[in-house]
C-alpha cells in the first residue's frame, strides 16, 4: 500500500516541495512530480534556477527518453506515460492523482493558503476513505523547534 504523508503549514509551498526533491533524488529516488499545466513552466524554470550546490537534476515528461532515463525528478501535468521507475509521486495539484497507488510513496505539501488547505483537506478524506493511513508533518512546528 502507498505510504502518503502531507506536510502541512510550508510557508512557501514550492521552496518547500523543491527541498524534498533535493532530498528525494540525493537518497536515489525517481520522483513523479504531478503539477497544474500552468504551473509546470515556473517548477521546470525554478529548479533550474536553483544553486548549484542545489541542483535537481529533472526534465519534463515530454523530454527525450534517454534524457527522462537520467532524470531523478520528471516533472508532467498528467499522470500520462509516467514512468514505472519512479517510486515517489510529489502531487502539486488539486485533486487526488488518478493511479497514485502504484507509487510506494506520496508526498503532499500544503502551504497556509484557504484554498490550498481546503483542496488538501478534501484529498487527506478521499485517501481515508480509501484506506490509507497518513503520515502528517508540521512544517512549522519543525521550523520552530
Amino acid at each position: 500500500m502507498t505510504d502518503i504523508a502531507f506536510h502541512f503549514g510550508a510557508p512557501d509551498r514550492l521552496a518547500y516541495a523543491y527541498r524534498i526533491l533535493r532530498k528525494a533524488s540525493t537518497s536515489g529516488h525517481r520522483v513523479w512530480v504531478l503539477t497544474p499545466p500552468e504551473l509546470l513552466a515556473r517548477v521546470d524554470a525554478d529548479l533550474w534556477g536553483l544553486s548549484a550546490t542545489d541542483f535537481v537534476a529533472h526534465c519534463t515528461a515530454s523530454a527525450a527518453p534517454q534524457v527522462r532515463a537520467r532524470s531523478a525528478v520528471v516533472l508532467s501535468d498528467s499522470m500520462l506515460g509516467r514512468d514505472a521507475s519512479a517510486t515517489v509521486l510529489l502531487n502539486l495539484g488539486d485533486d487526488v492523482p488518478e493511479g497514485f497507488g502504484s507509487f510506494a510513496r506520496l508526498v503532499e505539501v500544503v502551504s497556509h493558503d484557504g484554498p490550498d488547505r481546503d483542496s488538501a483537506r478534501a484529498r487527506w478524506k478521499a485517501y481515508t476513505a480509501q484506506g490509507y493511513t497518513i503520515t502528517r508533518h508540521d512544517v512549522a512546528r519543525r521550523a520552530n523547534a
